[in-house]
């Protein structure tokens, strides 16, 4: 469907979401002037995300695909399911927030702000039509994590983790800027759409330079979204952030950089699908080697998803690799599952903390079924869902970026995908085997709340439905990104 480039009013209209956002953030720093209970930010948190989503779903309803601002913020279903990722991210991160953050004494009221400022940077990318407007949103969505990370202060691995993360973020954003004026340097353009027209004008799709810029911009978005060898940071940051942080981190940085490799890759460089496939396969084979293998040593239950999630961004990239729409739907497909169980099992991992027991270790879950059977029936479920176990959502995500692997002639790539995804099940069950086969060390006792309850009962219900009922979300997928 074309595009309409929309000024003046009308153009402000499109970014109604995101101004929402960011204005529920602002309202969220004065607030905690006023109220002392973090329960009420944080519901004012989760009502402002609610607004923006139902204008994000009006806005696209009643205009349909559109553009403003000289073309470089585009609003289109790519954008908008990405938005609805990130909604919900931002929701289910805040519910699982609130009695961890008192467990933790940290209940500072600008976490909430953070959260919704990191959003609208999140949402800006995956709106962009533009490399200048993408790094803006890329800095907006980068800072306030990087502060959301280093939250406890007083931690020392939670200051460790924030410096490796803003100094790592730092390089990548000096490669983004590289990749930018390079590609803008022998285009005279940062439009995506015009740097297309402009490779196919000038037939300078072969040129070195051009290659070295596309390179330069693959490279920044594989930090973000901890593709191996630009991964280094992930373990140490997801073990040293508050769980909470890790769940988003996990989720809202990984789902924009795609979204934004997506849109750079198919619609700026899309005459170059030999070349940055001659990047991306590598990197995607090493990734899922170093993600699945390194992770079988880990001992500490955040640190083996980190490098769970390395692996996994790996099998997303397949529908990258695959060059087509319905490889790109089904990368999105992906990510909106791996939403829900990644989550879930970090939502898991928050209800055994408490005072003077982090509920970290793998060895902390010996047990937990004979204690808590509820507790541990939803961790397989997550589990098993990562794994990539029928009938769970896990196994819908990974069979879809295989099939399309397939079809795009990338065969070998996905038996490699499936080889080092039976390699994985082994960390993933063993956490299962923990639970149910061993007897626990000590009495285990949950924090939990009604907002915990509330996200651990949505996530468990979407991992299963959406396994059982695939076509609910891949349909949703579909018309989002039409072929």
């Amino acid at each position: 469907m074309e595009t309409t480039d929309l000024v003046g009013l009308s153009g402000l209209r499109l970014i109604i979401p995101e101004l929402t956002v960011i204005c529920i953030a602002l309202i969220l720093l004065l607030l905690e002037l006023i109220v002392k209970k973090k329960e009420v930010m944080a519901a004012v948190g989760i009502a402002g995300t609610l607004v923006a989503l139902y204008g994000t779903f009006k806005l696209f309803g009643i205009n349909g695909p559109g553009q403003a601002f000289a073309n470089m913020f585009v609003l289109d279903g790519y954008a908008n399911f990405f938005k609805l990722i990130f909604y919900v991210n931002v929701i289910l991160t805040m519910c699982i927030s609130l009695k961890y953050m008192a467990v933790e004494k940290a209940s500072y009221g600008e976490y909430y702000a953070l959260l919704l400022f990191s959003t609208s940077g999140m949402m800006i990318m995956a709106s962009a039509a533009d490399l200048i407007v993408l790094y803006l949103g890329l800095e907006l969505m980068a800072l306030s994590t990087y502060i959301l990370a280093g939250l406890m202060r007083k931690q020392l691995r939670s200051n460790e983790a924030a410096l490796k993360y803003f100094f790592l973020g730092a390089f990548s954003s000096a490669f983004l800027l590289y990749g930018i004026s390079l590609t803008y340097g022998l285009t005279g353009t940062t439009n995506l759409k015009e740097i297309a027209a402009s490779l196919q004008a000038l037939n300078i799709a072969d040129s070195p330079i051009v290659f070295l810029g596309l390179i330069f911009l693959i490279v920044s978005f594989g930090f973000k979204i901890a593709l191996v060898p630009f991964h280094m940071w992930a373990p140490d940051v997801y073990e040293g952030a508050p769980t909470s942080i890790t769940a988003f981190m996990s989720v809202g940085p990984k789902a924009a950089g795609f979204a934004v490799l997506g849109r750079v890759l198919f619609e700026a460089f899309g005459s170059m699908h030999v070349q940055w496939n001659a990047v991306l396969i590598p990197l995607a084979v090493i990734t899922m080697a170093a993600g699945s293998v390194i992770a079988l040593a880990q001992s500490n239950i955040k640190r083996m998803l980190a490098y769970s999630s390395i692996a996994h961004a790996g099998y997303m990239l397949l529908g990258i690799i695959a060059g087509t729409p319905g490889g790109l739907t089904s990368t999105v497909n992906y990510l909106m599952i791996y939403t829900f169980m990644n989550i879930g099992a970090f939502a898991v991992i928050i209800m055994l903390r408490r005072e003077g027991f982090q509920g970290e270790s793998i060895d902390d879950y010996m047990g937990l079924a004979k204690g808590h059977p509820l507790a541990a029936a939803l961790m397989l479920i997550f589990m098993f869902s990562l794994t990539g176990i029928p009938p769970t959502a896990g196994f819908i995500g990974k069979f879809y970026v295989f099939m399309e692997a397939i079809n795009s002639g990338h065969t070998n790539l996905a038996i490699i995908a499936v080889i080092f995804s039976v390699i994985s099940a082994f960390f993933y069950l063993r956490i299962v085997m923990y639970m149910y086969m061993k007897d626990p060390k000590e009495d285990v006792v949950l924090t939990t709340s009604y907002s915990m309850n509330f996200a651990l009962a949505i996530t468990a219900v979407m991992v299963l439905v959406i396994g059982v009922f695939p076509s609910l979300l891949l349909d949703l997928v579909r018309v989002s990104i039409p072929g």
